[in-house]
């Protein structure tokens, strides 16, 4: 039964990608698109005139009821015949926004999604050139970031418009995950925790089959994330090692190594809350089921952002099918894709990720703890990843962002900070805060097109514009000292990593 299921699969697929090939001029003049989901109505804006938008576009069922914390659910085939209006986003899965004051509540608000929340969630938006090609077009399969706690399709930094506008070269799709204790439950009498995960996973195989409705090439599909979303793209790395889907990874700031999984292997977290709500014993699950969204996100905002014990913790468990615990093993031992894979991080990660000082303006914060975090939880992992990649055989490429703009950074000491370099790919660098400068739109550019040059052809692409991989000692630098790429030294640029790796004993001053 499972090879006819995979058969069936690649017969459609197959089919979808002839259809597509053979009728590009057409795909390009119109804004309804038939998917598995239903015909969908797409938009143009006077802003970007040759992108066509997808937007909020359903790929599982709605994780509502009996299905609220189980693994999605293929939508039924007889949506396929339904009418989507697919011109503004959907909700954004249920979330809170802080009210601990950080860099990005308070500065650079534009990292956080437009419009509400919801349970109702499970969908995607697609970005395609509005003009002909006579080819297929790669395809970014962008995660976002925010802890596994926030984030959403919606967030202005990361709308790819521009970028597709100037390129009319590619297509750009951003996939939305349940969040929080909606996604990470982590509750007794759960078969599957990391629901979240297992999101991204459906939303990349309803693109497998659908993407070349849009102009896309369905071999020829990145999957891109930042932060948590980074922290996502290695996950189903490792998750689905021989069947990856995608046929390349980008990681920008986190890796699977990243030392982010919750260790609440009681699973107490989800039990205090739910006593909160009078749920317990055997009747829990279906009590939480009964109790809404909207009640569970108020108390976590409320007792989160207060501060007291016990800390609450609602992000990925290793449960060792989709997560693991142990990814310096599994590397050693092969077990992961062989698609190659680019992981960078920026040079002021951990600042924006510290406590924000009492006068931002005049103060900067603790530089000690940015470094901490910067090297425990991003940098390090990131290079001891492209290490264990590279001795497993796997093509990697490394990069540093360290650029400075005043648009993006607003303060004295944020420059190269956490997230940073995702308005310089994205092509909003210019949106807000004053328009970019011209050494800016240049690294933007550079940055971009390295990044499309990736997806078109993930072993050799970025080599031909002079990024070489790990194995020549390089890392590529973006946005500094005055360049917009320029190659630096790996050995130089992970010292600080090395130093902490050797016994204390070992170390010089």
């Amino acid at each position: 039964m499972l090879q006819l299921i995979n058969l069936t699969k690649a017969l459609t697929l197959l089919l979808s990608i002839q259809f597509a090939a053979s009728a590009p001029l057409c795909l390009s003049n119109i804004l309804e698109v038939g998917t598995t989901s239903g015909t969908l109505r797409g938009i143009i804006n006077g802003t970007t005139p040759d992108v066509r938008q997808f937007l909020g576009v359903p790929f599982a069922q709605a994780p509502l009821g009996d299905l609220r914390w189980m693994p999605p659910v293929a939508l039924p085939s007889e949506s396929s015949s339904r009418y989507i209006d697919a011109s503004k986003f959907s909700m954004s899965c249920s979330q809170y926004e802080s009210t601990i004051p950080s860099v990005y509540n308070k500065f650079v608000r534009e990292f956080f999604i437009q419009g509400p929340s919801s349970e109702d969630c499970l969908t995607l938006s697609i970005w395609a050139p509005a003009r002909g090609s006579h080819k297929l077009l790669p395809v970014f399969i962008y995660i976002y970031g925010g802890g596994l706690q926030t984030g959403g399709s919606s967030v202005p930094y990361q709308d790819p418009a521009q970028w597709i506008q100037r390129t009319q070269s590619h297509i750009v799709v951003s996939i939305q995950y349940r969040l929080n204790i909606f996604g990470f439950p982590n509750a007794k009498g759960l078969d599957s925790q990391n629901l979240g995960y297992l999101d991204q996973r459906a939303a990349i195989e309803w693109l497998q089959v659908n993407i070349a409705a849009f102009g896309g090439d369905p071999y020829k599909m990145v999957l891109w994330g930042q932060s948590a979303g980074a922290l996502s793209t290695d996950v189903q790395n490792f998750a689905f090692p021989h069947d990856p889907i995608v046929s390349g990874f980008i990681c920008d700031s986190a890796a699977a190594e990243s030392p982010v999984n919750s260790d609440d292997f009681s699973q107490s977290n989800f039990t205090f809350v739910a006593e909160h709500f009078n749920c317990s014993g055997d009747s829990m699950l279906p009590c939480m089921r009964n109790i809404s969204s909207t009640d569970i996100i108020a108390f976590l905002a409320s007792y989160q952002d207060s501060e007291v014990s016990p800390a609450l913790s609602f992000v990925a468990i290793p449960d060792e099918v989709v997560v693991f615990s142990n990814y310096t093993q599994r590397m050693i031992d092969g077990q992961f894709s062989t698609a190659p894979a680019i992981f960078g991080s920026n040079e002021n990660d951990g600042v924006s990720l510290v406590s924000l000082p009492a006068d931002p303006y005049t103060m900067g914060p603790n530089m000690t703890a940015a470094e901490d975090t910067l090297l425990d939880i991003i940098f390090c992992p990131d290079m001891t990843t492209a290490d264990h990649r590279t001795k497993a055989g796997r093509t990697t490429f490394r990069y540093q962002y360290q650029g400075n703009f005043t648009n993006i950074s607003p303060l004295f000491w944020m420059g190269a900070y956490h997230s940073s370099e995702l308005p310089m790919i994205f092509g909003t660098s210019g949106d807000f805060r004053g328009p970019a400068t011209e050494f800016e739109k240049a690294t933007s550019r550079k940055m971009q097109d390295l990044w499309l040059a990736f997806a078109n052809d993930p072993l050799h692409g970025v080599e031909k514009l002079n990024w070489p991989n790990v194995t020549s000692g390089y890392v590529n630098a973006f946005g500094g000292a005055d360049e917009t790429a320029r190659l630096i030294s790996a050995a130089t640029l992970d010292a600080p990593c090395l130093k902490r790796m050797m016994p204390p004993n070992a170390r010089s001053p």
